[in-house]
């Protein structure tokens, strides 16, 4: 896919996320998210800290966490959550063109990220914001990857992935039916409802019986 055609498509889920962040109660900022241990107002402070945080400062935040990145963006997160509702929605929107990208990463990489974190607040908040084929097609792309697989470990041998809303398959085995969304939070590590999904490997991803 084409940067710029990319590019715009980040700009416009953080400005679609934006938008949802500013209509929504201060109560409801506090609802546990998808991402384990994190409420929604941790995830947008985790979303905004690429744009507030120089490559000097991150670095002495990794030196920090002793060269951990996973312990650093938790301590972050978790720190910048104490920043007011208005300051994390408005910083998310006025860098919606921000060209942030991660060391030796790619724009693919960046939308992934924005999506799999805008569901991570979207299902638990009840929002329905669908995110576009095309979009889901490249994330779902990009967390099939040897190396996205590896960080969150999951076991996709022997599988045969199927989205059932958009075109796209990976693998070869037992089938796994399921939207394109619920596919994606899946291979990132998020619980997914166990009727979410249909096929043969349905009961060995959910753990249901067959």
């Amino acid at each position: 896919m084409p940067t710029d055609v990319t590019r715009e498509w980040i700009a416009d889920e953080r400005r679609g996320l934006a938008d949802v962040l500013d209509g929504l109660e201060p109560e409801r900022w506090e609802t546990p998210s998808l991402c384990d241990g994190w409420t929604v107002r941790c995830v947008v402070a985790h979303l905004v800290m690429p744009f507030r945080y120089s490559t000097p400062r991150f670095l002495v935040e990794m030196a920090k966490a002793r060269g951990s990145f996973n312990r650093m963006a938790d301590k972050v997160a978790r720190r910048d959550a104490s920043l007011s509702t208005a300051e994390l929605a408005r910083t998310l929107r006025d860098n919606a063109e921000h060209p942030w990208k991660p060391p030796g990463g790619s724009y693919e990489a960046v939308l992934t990220h924005d999506v799999i974190h805008g569901l991570d607040i979207y299902r638990p908040l009840g929002v329905d914001r669908s995110v576009a084929g095309e979009r889901m097609q490249a994330v779902l792309d990009t967390v099939v990857g040897a190396q996205s697989l590896r960080h969150f470990g999951t076991d996709i041998d022997g599988i045969e992935l199927e989205a059932t809303d958009v075109e796209w398959t990976h693998g070869s085995g037992a089938t796994l039916r399921g939207s394109a969304t619920d596919l994606a939070l899946f291979l990132t590590g998020r619980r997914v409802p166990p009727t979410s999904f249909t096929g043969d490997a349905a009961a060995r991803v959910t753990g249901e019986a067959a």
